[in-house]
């Protein structure tokens, strides 16, 4: 990581919040239907596992859609500001914590079984792109068969100059969402070599290879999306 590169820490978990909704557009809607998907897909007697929970938007969305003592989600992220965080905020944000673990820890070391849900929201796009395939390939060894995998990914695309259109249209959003021009170009330049994001059409080949069985977006804006897999 080089200096001025874009860090989990504890100033960005204070604004984590107020940030990702202002940067990614339609994220209060993914991730509140990752909760409807979750609901409509675990399993009986199954765990739930989002990778790269920061403050656990998601976890919340999920559990407070799944009212079951059967469900187990575990919450998982290398930022202990952003678990220490989210453990302070649990009682306040769904109706049984019991249902709830986090865990501080590298999400290429967790272990994953009995999975019928597994979230990567805008997770998978900080992974090295040489370690993506090896942590879908331990995801989908632990996860149960009719279970799903939710990726949402800021994307690329192929054409040149779509992929310049979606870039212009993604920054106007975020001056409209009140960031400056200057604000615009730190943060990019903080996420040059931190978030590396692939086509639609790799992510799809990808899993595809891994053994998953259908894949899609279901949501995009821009140049972000959200995609579903069945294992």
């Amino acid at each position: 990581m080089l200096p001025g590169d874009f860090v989990f820490d504890a100033k960005v978990a204070n604004v984590f919040e107020d940030m990702i909704n202002r940067s990614i557009p339609g994220y209060s809607t993914i991730t509140t239907m990752i909760g409807v998907l979750a609901e409509r897909y675990c399993q009986a007697n199954s765990t739930i596992y989002d990778l790269g929970c920061s403050l656990g938007g998601a976890s919340f969305a999920v559990l407070n859609r799944i009212q079951r003592e059967d469900i187990q989600l575990i919450a998982v992220d290398n930022s202990k500001a952003m678990i220490e965080k989210l453990k302070e905020t649990v009682s306040d944000n769904i109706k049984n914590p019991r249902n709830l673990s986090c865990q501080c820890e590298d999400i290429l070391d967790t272990d994953i079984s009995n999975a019928s849900v597994v979230i990567l929201n805008f997770t998978l796009q900080f992974i090295p792109v040489e370690q993506r395939g090896e942590l879908l390939k331990k995801v989908f060894a632990g996860m149960r068969v009719g279970g799903i995998l939710i990726i949402s990914e800021k994307i690329t695309f192929p054409d040149k100059k779509l992929n310049q259109l979606f870039i212009e249209m993604y920054h106007s959003f975020k001056e409209n969402m009140g960031y400056s021009k200057l604000e615009i170009a730190q943060k990019r330049a903080a996420l040059e070599n931190v978030l590396l994001p692939e086509t639609l059409e790799i992510h799809k080949t990808r899993l595809t290879e891994i053994g998953f069985r259908s894949f899609d977006a279901w949501f995009q804006c821009f140049n972000f999306a959200s995609m579903v897999a069945f294992k």
